[in-house]
C-alpha cells in the first residue's frame, strides 16, 4: 500500500480534461506549453518534415490542358509547404511531458524516467495503482493535447511569417526568423531539445527520481505511525 501511495504522490498528476487550467495547475501539477515552448516545437517538427520531403524532383502546374504547365521544384512549391504545415499539428501528440523536468526540455518524444520506472517496476511483477488503467498510462496527457491545439493556432496566427522563409532564400533558421520575430519572451530557445538530453543527465534525473521515491515512502510511513 505504500509503494502504491508513494508512486502516486511521485507522480503528482492525472491526465484530466483541459477545462478550468487554474485548477489543474494547482492540484495536479498541468502545466501547458508557454509561447516560447510552442514556437520551439512547432518550428522544430516543421523543420524536421519539411527536410524529410527534401526531393530534388519537378511538379507541374495549372488547370488548362492546352496551355503550356508551369514547372515548378518542389522544393520550392506551395504543394510541400501545405502538405507540411498539415502534419505538423498532429506530431504534436508523439511528444510525452517529463515532469521531472522544470525548463523546455520536459518535452521529448519519448517515454519520461517517472513512467520508464513504472513500466519496470510492473515487469518485476509489482503492482502499481495510479488511478488509471494501464493501457492508459502512454496515452497523450492534458499538456500534449492542449499543446496540438496550441500548434494549430500558432500556425493560423504566423502562416505568413512561415511562408516569408519558406519562399525566401532561407538563409537563416527557420526557428531564428519566425520565434525571434514574434516572441517577447525567447529564453526557452537557446535550451536544448528534450532528446538531446545526454545518457548522464539521464542518470541523474533517474536519481533524482529514486531520491524522490525514497523521501515519498519515509512520509507515507510516518503518516501511518
Amino acid at each position: 500500500m505504500a509503494l502504491r501511495v508513494s508512486i502516486f504522490l511521485l507522480l503528482g498528476f492525472i491526465s484530466v480534461s483541459q477545462g478550468g487550467k487554474n485548477i489543474e495547475e494547482d492540484q495536479y501539477g498541468v502545466r501547458y506549453a508557454t509561447d516560447c515552448e510552442v514556437c520551439k516545437l512547432v518550428m522544430k517538427e516543421l523543420g524536421e518534415k519539411l527536410q524529410s520531403k527534401d526531393s530534388s524532383s519537378v511538379i507541374e502546374t495549372g488547370y488548362n490542358i492546352d496551355a503550356s504547365k508551369k514547372k515548378t521544384k518542389y522544393n520550392k512549391s506551395e504543394l510541400r509547404l501545405v502538405e507540411t504545415l498539415e502534419e505538423v499539428c498532429p506530431g504534436m501528440l508523439d511528444y510525452r511531458v517529463h515532469k521531472e523536468r522544470e525548463d523546455s526540455t520536459r518535452w521529448a518524444k519519448k517515454m519520461s524516467q517517472t513512467f520508464q520506472t513504472l513500466h519496470n517496476l510492473v515487469n518485476k511483477g509489482v503492482k502499481v495503482d495510479l488511478g488509471i488503467p494501464m493501457e492508459l498510462w502512454d496515452e497523450p496527457s492534458a499538456e500534449v493535447t492542449h499543446l496540438k491545439t496550441q500548434c494549430e493556432q500558432f500556425i493560423e496566427d504566423y502562416e505568413d511569417d512561415i511562408s516569408d522563409w519558406y519562399f525566401g532564400d532561407q538563409a537563416i533558421s527557420l526557428q531564428v526568423t519566425v520565434c525571434k520575430k514574434v516572441l517577447k519572451e525567447k529564453k526557452c530557445l537557446s535550451e536544448p531539445y528534450g532528446e538531446d538530453i545526454t545518457s548522464e543527465e539521464q542518470a541523474k534525473e533517474k536519481e533524482g527520481d529514486k531520491k524522490k521515491l525514497k523521501g515519498d515512502r519515509s512520509k507515507t510511513r510516518k503518516n501511518e505511525l
